[in-house]
């Protein structure tokens, strides 16, 4: 199978819609990918290490490189509380002959799509429905009724933008959505 590595692959989707499982699955399936580690102005918790898990900036660094125009796309989720990726986190994956592999939130995923244009796909998984959402949340059982509706309100409203990336894989049966994640990256891979 011959392959352009020169590409990036963007997932997106709503907490709780299997993006995690889909993506693990595919990295197992194909040795192409390397993930790309986001950058981020929190402390590291308990065993994470600088460059594993994330890279781990001062609030001040990371403003630094927002300035030295450094990121693909940032966000600061509370003040001072930065997430973002890093243009050479990229470059360093390219580099290395791999396939640059995203799990962003869908702002984060539209931006570097954006960026990359046709080097890029953007997949979102799309859970069946809000209700099998709210299941899969409540089964899960690490969160809180509250935290679970802002969760479930984040999820509508971040559904609103499936339509904006190029292409919707809906994980309703798990076996079912491995298949065509496969397929999708493997068509664009080759292509």
């Amino acid at each position: 199978m011959s392959m352009n590595k020169d590409k990036i692959i963007i997932f997106s989707a709503p907490s709780g819609s299997g993006k995690s499982t889909l993506i693990n699955h595919l990295m197992s399936k194909m040795d192409v990918f390397e993930f790309s580690i986001s950058a981020t102005s929190r402390a590291p918790r308990g065993t994470e290490q600088n460059g594993v898990e994330y890279y781990f900036l001062t609030p001040e660094e990371f403003k630094q490189k927002i300035a030295n125009d450094e990121f693909l796309e940032y966000e600061e989720v509370y003040t001072d509380k930065f997430y973002g990726t890093l243009k050479s986190e990229v470059e360093r994956i390219i580099k290395a002959g791999k396939v640059a592999i995203f799990d962003v939130d869908v702002k984060g995923g539209m931006n570097i799509k954006k960026f990359y244009g046709d080097r890029a796909m953007s997949v979102f998984i799309q859970p069946p429905s809000i209700e099998a959402l709210r299941a899969r949340l409540v089964g899960r059982a690490t969160d809180a009724p509250e935290v679970i509706e802002k969760r479930i309100e984040r999820a509508a409203f971040e559904l609103s933008f499936a339509d904006k990336f190029d292409k919707v894989v809906v994980n309703d049966d798990l076996e079912t959505a491995k298949a065509e994640i496969e397929r999708v990256i493997k068509d664009y891979l080759e292509a």
